[in-house]
């Protein structure tokens, strides 16, 4: 296969674990090429090696595969040595038959990229890089969270006591205090003393509720798993902290993020060690959807549209912009009209997804232009005066302007 060279010296890296299997395609001054192949192992001195052996070249472009997380420190030492490589997805790099050896994958990725052919992923900072790990992890904990206050639920129905039926969060103040309370062993009578006035259910109802046959081991295992929702949360609270003290820095993108209906500071310090800060990587909002992985698919064969799923993309942003999209659907903005609208003909879960997807290119140009959101249902001028009359009249009434009879 004979493909025009644009990079005279490039060099493709197959990724593995134990192993790094390099090929590097040198063009000499005469114009013939010349092919050095080297393989390299996966610890900390193998990978200082490869990347004084990529420096000795002098590379036009280096390339690897985004190959699981195992791309991740050998790109890190690349980085040290002042070389930028470009990951690129294997998605995006099929191999022709009969060449799928650790060398051919190398050989392939390498004439690929001195012909020019290899469009780099998005890799964020190396500060950003570091914080994703805080900010996953923070994911997951809230994840093992979820399901424990679910399993808390299950034992509780399981024991007979239906206090979900009455409280609207069954991990609220009023609603802990008595499940602590239900396993310490205290009587429904006792318990109910700690329910809140502010309960929807009257008394009756919620002492029928805390009516159940507890056992031992009811007991047992509702005290451990309020033991480790308890810490779980302490855990999430650290996090948090860590998280918002490494992005002090990023105080005002934060700021202007949390103008979008939905996104808090936690939300938006996790989408922007996601995305970063710094949208000319993406060049248009298409390309940050499609990186991503929500917007619609594009399968189209014959002049009819295929499917239209979403593809594969960045799950943890995906799930962030879910999250937004829910809060988003319940306040008074264009993006409730536009669920309402979207949610009759579509379906609850695509209108979760659209209105992720228009999220996500409002943060895009918000970014890119460094502007706060404003919404398209909003009248700001006749808020602003809404809300600033009073002080106004105040002053005017202070200063002599109007009588208190005339305002």
């Amino acid at each position: 296969m004979e493909l025009v060279a644009l990079y005279k010296r490039v060099i493709g890296l197959d990724i593995h674990q134990a192993q790094i299997t390099a090929c590097a395609l040198i063009e000499e001054a005469d114009g013939s090429t010349h092919i050095e192949q080297r393989q390299f192992g996966g610890f900390k001195r193998d990978r200082r090696e490869l990347a004084d052996w990529v420096a000795s070249l002098h590379p036009d472009e280096v390339v690897m595969e985004s190959t699981g997380i195992y791309w991740k420190s050998p790109y890190a030492a690349l980085e040290a040595a002042g070389i930028r490589a470009k990951v690129v997805n294997a998605r995006h790099v099929k191999n022709v038959p009969g060449r799928k050896t650790d060398v051919g994958d190398a050989h392939w990725l390498a004439m690929l990229a001195r012909a020019g052919l290899l469009r780099g992923s998005f890799v964020p900072k190396a500060l950003l890089r570091e914080l994703r790990l805080i900010a996953r992890q923070r994911q997951k904990l809230v994840s093992q969270l979820a399901s424990e206050k679910n399993r808390l639920h299950k034992v509780l129905t399981d024991s007979g006591v239906r206090l979900g039926v009455v409280v609207s969060d069954l991990h609220g103040k009023s609603a802990r205090a008595m499940i602590k309370a239900i396993i310490a062993g205290l009587a429904p009578q006792e318990v109910l003393k700690l329910a809140s006035a502010r309960l929807k259910a009257s008394r009756e109802e919620i002492f029928d509720a805390l009516q159940g046959d507890l056992t031992a081991s009811h007991c047992f295992v509702l005290d451990e798993l309020m033991c480790h929702i308890e810490e779980i949360e302490a855990r999430i609270a650290r996090f948090d902290v860590r998280l918002l003290a490494e992005l002090e820095s990023e105080r005002a993108t934060l700021a202007l993020l949390q103008t979008i209906p939905g996104v808090d500071l936690i939300g938006a310090a996790m989408l922007l060690v996601e995305i970063g800060t710094d949208m000319d990587a993406f060049g248009n909002a298409d390309r940050l959807a499609s990186w991503v992985g929500i917007c619609p698919g594009n399968n189209e064969s014959a002049g009819k549209r295929k499917s239209g799923h979403v593809r594969k993309g960045n799950l943890y942003v995906r799930r962030l912009l879910c999250e937004f999209a829910h809060a988003a659907s319940r306040t008074k903005s264009v993006f409730k009209s536009k669920f309402q609208s979207l949610v009759v003909r579509r379906g609850y879960k695509r209108a979760i997804i659209a209105i992720g997807h228009k999220i996500l290119r409002t943060i895009f140009f918000m970014l890119k232009r460094r502007e706060h959101y404003r919404d398209s249902t909003t009248d700001y001028e006749a808020l602003s005066v809404q809300r600033n009359a009073p002080r106004w009249i105040k002053v005017l009434i202070k200063f002599g302007w109007i009588t208190p009879a005339s305002a």
